[in-house]
């Protein structure tokens, strides 16, 4: 058979039967002219194939014009369509198959092409050569179009159940309210949803606040708030718990009177309104509006159902998530200082920003504490945990060390009492914290830390550099394992430098070690704008855009150049037993306090008066000694050091050298 086209089929039964004049087939005598299937005869030895009069007419052939040679359908069959199909009968020959099936295209008289199905059955001799294909012909037209109908329709049930899903993927990572607008208001959304825009309202106190307005001059004024009783579509599918679907112009026109004439000219020509119904009470209602299609079948109002359910669920999720997180954040704020305090001889901007990716509050916060003679405290902390107990153990932390400082006592005094105040809470908690106390008359910095980041120290050339502080352990663990000796660094903040104090989510990266996040600190600092205010911004900005998982609290201060104190400074630092970095550091910072108050050439001998002084309190008696240097007021300016002993035993004559801290510079 001089013919082709594509796919295998699986063969059918022949009902032919051999007689000695051929192939005679009461079946297609009977009914294969009306139903487009004829009968064919070929024999392999002599080339010649017969077929009755219904397989020419599927070939549009008449009786006339085909004498039984293969080669004269070539009229009918196209050349590609025909080394195809010889070629699936050649194969069928060769391999031995008994059957095959295939669909080809022939060409009418009119020019048109028709879809063909054979079928054709191989008779063998004993030796297996084929002799015979015994077969039948039919039109497939029909058969092909209910095929492609069903795959069509298979398709657009497919594309209707990949609508479904994939909107509510995208609805799995919304977390506010706008989140879940932004899905279903995207472009690409309202082309899946085949809507030319959508309107969404939110149930509140029994009234229906609209907060997604559909196109734009589509807005209804009076609509912005409505009441559930009222005859607008969404207060009807929040009131009744079933969706309304209007099906043309008219209808809209004529069940919502009031509405009609302010969307009139948006081209509107259907509309469907789904409750947004979770945990059986409606939290709101959706409508998407059409200006291509006139009603719905049964399919699309599933579909559309379907996929309101899913925006119920992530809907009342988003609206948990943002009343959880208002609860937290203000939380964090009522915990915060409510302002911050002027401080002659200071600038000072603090922030503190949420974690954008976490529902839950944070432990991070900030405090400036104006202290007596020209000082000022500087705290940073993080308390372990993002929720709100982390907030509450916060605020009341915050609380205590502010008190403490307010009560005179040291840098280190006052982080190992709030250790000991956070170990004797009761919590599982600890925290990590920096507390800075500034001179600002001489520009001498205490720094105490307790597992928290070394602070930056930007100078006022724009210059960046990290502060190495000496740390303890962090706030609650110190008290629980005994080692409360908190170390003392001091530096001198020179007029128009910038102490730069920070929580871990601000230099924390993804991927990264924290070394790499400092630098990156550094680095922003370095080229961050002058104004205090505008560099804490910009800093917060980096952190606003990386969208990290952390709270941030940061806190910058700078020294003045002018308006400054000149007289009452005070220092102190406390000395422990067998400590020589302490000994040291309380050198260091009598030192650069006398150069600061202006004796820089009398240097020399205070500071090693005050060594004598310290090394007689740790040699004669078994604690440690508190340093104190300050300027007494008066027309002749002097200078005060003392030293005194914390032991509550007489001291002794004599000790031991080897007891005596006398560690050098």
């Amino acid at each position: 058979m001089d013919a082709g086209a594509g796919g295998g089929g699986e063969a059918g039964s022949c009902c032919c039967q051999e007689r000695e004049s051929g192939v005679t087939c009461c079946f297609f005598e009977a009914y294969g002219l009306a139903l487009g299937l004829g009968g064919f005869d070929w024999d392999l030895d002599n080339g010649l194939m017969r077929m009755d009069d219904s397989a020419l007419a599927v070939f549009d052939l008449r009786p006339g014009e085909y004498s039984g040679r293969p080669e004269e359908l070539s009229a009918r069959v196209p050349p590609t369509e025909a080394a195809r199909l010889d070629a699936h009968v050649s194969q069928a020959l060769k391999n031995g198959s008994a059957t095959y099936g295939a669909y080809f295209r022939i060409r009418c008289r009119d020019g048109s092409l028709r879809w063909t199905h054979t079928q054709g059955c191989v008779r063998r001799d004993a030796t297996g050569r084929p002799r015979r294909i015994i077969g039948v012909v039919r039109d497939a037209t029909q058969e092909l179009a209910d095929s492609t109908d069903r795959l069509e329709h298979d398709a657009e049930r497919r594309r209707k159940t990949s609508l479904v899903q994939g909107t509510t993927a995208a609805l799995a990572h919304a977390r506010t309210v706008k989140d879940v607008i932004d899905v279903l208001n995207d472009s690409q959304g309202l082309e899946n949803l085949g809507a030319a825009s959508l309107v969404m309202g939110l149930v509140e106190a029994g009234r229906i606040h609209l907060v997604a307005d559909g196109p734009d001059g589509s807005f209804v004024p009076g609509t912005r708030y409505t009441r559930v009783d009222e005859q607008y579509p969404m207060s009807e599918v929040v009131r009744t718990l079933a969706p309304r679907f209007i099906e043309s112009p008219e209808e809209f026109a004529t069940s919502y009177p009031a509405l009609w004439p302010y969307i009139r000219g948006l081209g509107i020509t259907s509309a469907a309104y789904l409750p947004l119904i979770a945990q059986a009470r409606p939290v709101g209602a959706l409508g998407l509006l059409y200006s291509d299609r006139i009603g719905f079948t049964s399919d699309e109002r599933n579909v559309l159902i379907a996929l309101g359910s899913s925006i119920a669920q992530s809907l009342q999720r988003a609206m948990l998530f943002e009343q959880d997180k208002d609860l937290a954040e203000g939380l964090q704020q009522a915990m915060l200082p409510r302002r911050i305090p002027s401080v002659p001889g200071a600038q000072i901007a603090v922030r503190y920003r949420s974690a954008r990716l976490g529902r839950d509050v944070g432990g991070d916060w900030y405090d400036v504490i104006p202290l007596p003679n020209g000082r000022v405290g500087a705290v940073i902390g993080d308390v372990q945990g993002h929720d709100t107990h982390a907030a509450a153990v916060m605020g009341q932390l915050r609380i205590v060390l502010r008190a403490y400082a307010a009560e005179g006592h040291t840098p280190a005094t006052v982080m190992a009492r709030a250790s000991v105040f956070l170990d004797e809470l009761d919590t599982d908690r600890f925290a990590t914290c920096t507390y800075a106390e500034t001179d600002l008359t001489t520009g001498v910095v205490q720094v105490v830390r307790a597992g928290h980041l070394d602070p930056l120290l930007r100078h006022a050339d724009g210059a960046c550099r990290r502060l190495p502080v000496a740390g303890g352990m962090p706030l609650g663990l110190s008290a629980e394992f005994g080692q409360l000796e908190y170390p003392v660094t001091t530096v001198e903040l020179d007029p128009g430098q910038t102490l730069v104090l920070c929580t871990d989510g601000l230099v924390e990266l993804p991927g990264t070690d924290l070394d790499d996040g400092m630098q990156m600190l550094s680095a922003l600092v370095r080229t961050g704008p002058h104004d205090l205010q505008e560099l804490a911004d910009t800093l917060c900005e980096v952190v606003d855009e990386r969208g990290g998982e952390d709270d941030v609290a940061l806190l910058l201060l700078r020294r003045r150049g002018v308006d400054t104190p000149q007289t009452g400074g005070r220092l102190q630092q406390h000395v422990a037993q067998n400590d020589p970095e302490a000994l040291s550091s309380a050198r260091h910072m009598i030192r650069a306090a006398v150069r600061a108050w202006g004796a820089r050439e009398r240097s020399d001998e205070i500071e090693l008066a005050a060594d004598e002084l310290m090394t007689n309190a740790l040699l004669h008696t078994d604690g440690g000694a508190v340093v104190t240097a300050r300027v007494l007021a008066g027309a002749q300016r002097r200078l005060r050091i003392e030293v005194e002993d914390r032991s509550s035993a007489l001291p002794r004559a004599a000790r031991r050298a080897r007891r005596v801290c006398r560690g050098g510079d």
